[in-house]
């Protein structure tokens, strides 16, 4: 773990621009050579990788709805409880949202409508361990903004089968379809479309490099959300926060692999304790050796002489979860320029949000909230501008179109305004 004293070796260590799939330049060409497979074979691909790269031979791609019903029998009825706890607050949220910022408007013959996209689909990774909280965060949005059709691919697994506590999930956040694929060959599947897998007009929802990468690939054939990156942290904490707190956001952080966990504080004792701390909470975890490696590799403590100072640098790092443990922590809000997410309050913590506090947990990553959002509403829709012309609007406008069509020398487009004007 790194620590550094003082602003600017903070900003230094915590500034950064570049290309999240950057030095992927071997899994790039597998993932072309994915990409054209599935386009010219279709199913008879996705059979072939499924096997190839998940040593799974498959007999049907699409999950039926009995195997989905059934699911609910193998799900710890708390588990399925919980599930629909979170469901709800998070269409609560979205539907709140869309409220708010979805309107159509037209005024004087101007204007915009918005109109929600047919179909999408959303991958889930899940060869290794369940994510049913990536699917709520995916797919209930997108039934709020009122998508016709949601199709999910996540893997099948060794064990056999999609996993339960997915498919579980899949049928409470609302999904009309799953396909048991996953990975470059999934995200290629949902783009073009093959005998039994539809195509879809935006691709969302995490996935690893091989995932990532056809999503970069394929952008402009489908529309896709963003490239996501490992998951990180960037926790403010003053001399008023409890240690343990501290060190466990940073350790709930660091065990996503690659995991991302920053702590800048203006107290030297809490950055002193906090080693401490954190040595002795990772022998408390059942399996810690991911969390230690990240906290090995990616891990950072800065210590500077103010908030503000603090929050400067979050908004230098942009990250895609702000803890902000500190006295008064709302009076910084307005300060706060760039994060996907920022949680607020002595109790808080990033894991509240990853699960059931309302808002999609599918955020920015690698300082994209520079100018990235969070997954949403809007995500699911589009905006499609009005023109209305009338002769009163022809006089007005149509001499200024004919001078400006005329000065970059298309005639027809003066001509086309010159009919009207008789």
């Amino acid at each position: 773990m790194k620590v550094v004293k003082g602003f600017e070796l903070g900003k230094s260590v915590l500034s950064r621009r570049g290309d999240l799939t950057e030095g992927q330049e071997d899994q790039e060409a597998v993932v072309r050579d994915i990409l054209s497979e599935v386009r010219k074979r279709g199913d008879a691909a996705l059979y072939a990788f499924t096997e190839k790269f998940d040593g799974v031979k498959l007999n049907t791609l699409e999950v039926t709805k009995a195997a989905i019903t059934a699911a609910y029998q193998q799900v710890d009825s708390e588990v399925v409880s919980s599930l629909k706890i979170a469901a709800e607050r998070i269409q609560a949220y979205h539907l709140n949202q869309k409220t708010s910022l979805v309107h159509d408007s037209i005024k004087g013959g101007m204007g915009w409508v918005m109109r929600p996209l047919n179909r999408i689909g959303i991958h889930i990774p899940g060869f290794t361990a369940a994510l049913p909280s990536s699917v709520l965060m995916t797919v209930i949005p997108a039934k709020v903004a009122g998508v016709s059709e949601i199709i999910v691919a996540t893997p099948h697994r060794k064990a056999g089968g999609v996993s339960p506590l997915t498919l579980v999930a899949c049928d409470i956040a609302g999904a009309n379809r799953v396909f048991s694929i996953g990975g470059a060959q999934a995200i290629a599947a949902m783009a073009f479309g093959t005998q039994t897998v539809p195509a879809v007009d935006k691709v969302c929802g995490p996935g690893n490099i091989f995932a990532t990468l056809a999503k970069k690939l394929l952008f402009g054939i489908v529309g896709i959300d963003a490239l996501q990156g490992p998951s990180e942290v960037l926790i403010i904490a003053d001399h008023t926060v409890d240690p343990e707190y501290c060190a466990a956001d940073f350790l709930a952080q660091a065990e996503h692999p690659a995991g991302y966990p920053v702590l800048v504080t203006t107290s030297m004792e809490l950055a002193d304790k906090l080693v401490q701390v954190i040595e002795r909470q990772l022998k408390e975890l059942p399996h810690p050796e991911i969390a230690a490696q990240s906290i090995e590799k990616n891990g950072v403590v800065a210590i500077v002489e103010t908030v503000n100072e603090a929050v400067e640098l979050a908004n230098i790092y942009a990250p895609e979860h702000l803890l902000l443990l500190v006295d008064k922590a709302n009076t910084y809000l307005d300060l706060i320029r760039n994060a996907g997410c920022v949680v607020l309050g002595k109790k808080g913590t990033v894991a509240v949000g990853d699960y059931a506090a309302g808002p999609s947990h599918v955020l920015p990553t690698g300082g994209t909230a520079r100018f990235a959002s969070p997954l949403n509403v809007l995500e699911f829709m589009k905006l499609t501008s009005i023109i209305q012309v009338d002769d009163n609007t022809l006089k007005k406008i149509g001499p200024v179109v004919k001078t400006l069509a005329k000065a970059e020398g298309l005639d027809a487009h003066a001509k086309a305004v010159d009919r009207r004007l008789g």
